[in-house]
């Protein structure tokens, strides 16, 4: 872990540095993620990322697919039969568990809305409270919550996955003892807000291609100048 002092300065120059590593970030081209589409739901968004948890991208997109093939609105999704819902999403694996975190989600949605299948309200929230609110529902933490807020609302909180959690830490950002809900505030108090999202993505490719969790390929210079690893 690098024992370097990090500011603001220091985070916008390794999101350059980053960015001249690989390429910019392109928001929608990576995820289809634009906080300006479908405005005011952002409820297919939770439920795909309850689906991704601990699970490839692959697997999330198969599941996903079959679940919105098989049910025709998020009211016949609440409503299914447990066993069958969760035999339906069994390939994003953790099937049961899975698919009660999905129907208690939308339960929750419909009675805050008194009704409605959306989460327009989180909009008008403080960051804050819009992700107590999401991770008050059990099976929903925070990076859930976090996706759900940045990529389809557009809001200043970062999803802290392994990668990273991983490379934050070996960079020093995030102390190595940390809980990845400690990591979760720390990048939000650390990080800019327009740059949230872009180096969220850019610690992830960072993570893939260099900075792995068994060895790392150091020979980089984001490496070089960010990270004193074991490995390094």
């Amino acid at each position: 872990m690098s024992t370097q002092t990090w500011d603001e300065t220091r985070v916008r120059a390794l999101h350059d540095d980053l960015v001249a590593l690989y390429e910019p970030v392109d928001r929608v081209a990576e995820h289809g993620a634009d906080p300006t589409a479908e405005p005011g739901e952002g409820v297919r968004q939770l439920v795909t990322t309850i689906l991704s948890q601990n699970v490839a991208d692959e697997n999330t997109r198969r599941a996903s697919e079959a679940l919105f093939e098989r049910y025709a609105d998020f009211a016949a999704i609440e409503a299914a039969d447990h066993d069958e819902l969760a035999e339906t999403i069994r390939v994003a694996g953790l099937p049961d568990q899975k698919a009660a975190r999905i129907q208690r989600a939308l339960t929750a949605i419909r009675e805050e809305t008194g009704g409605a299948y959306s989460l327009a309200f989180l909009d008008a929230m403080a960051t804050d409270d819009a992700k107590a609110w999401l991770t008050e529902i059990k099976g929903v933490g925070p990076k859930t919550a976090s996706v759900v807020l940045n990529f389809h609302f557009g809001k200043p909180t970062m999803a802290v996955d392994t990668h990273v959690e991983r490379v934050s830490k070996r960079f020093g950002l995030v102390q190595e003892s940390a809980s990845n809900e400690r990591a979760h505030e720390v990048l939000d108090e650390q990080v800019p807000d327009e740059l949230i999202y872009p180096l969220h993505v850019l610690l992830i490719r960072h993570g893939r291609e260099h900075c792995s969790a068994r060895g790392a390929d150091c020979d980089n210079p984001v490496c070089d100048e960010y990270c004193d690893c074991e490995y390094c």
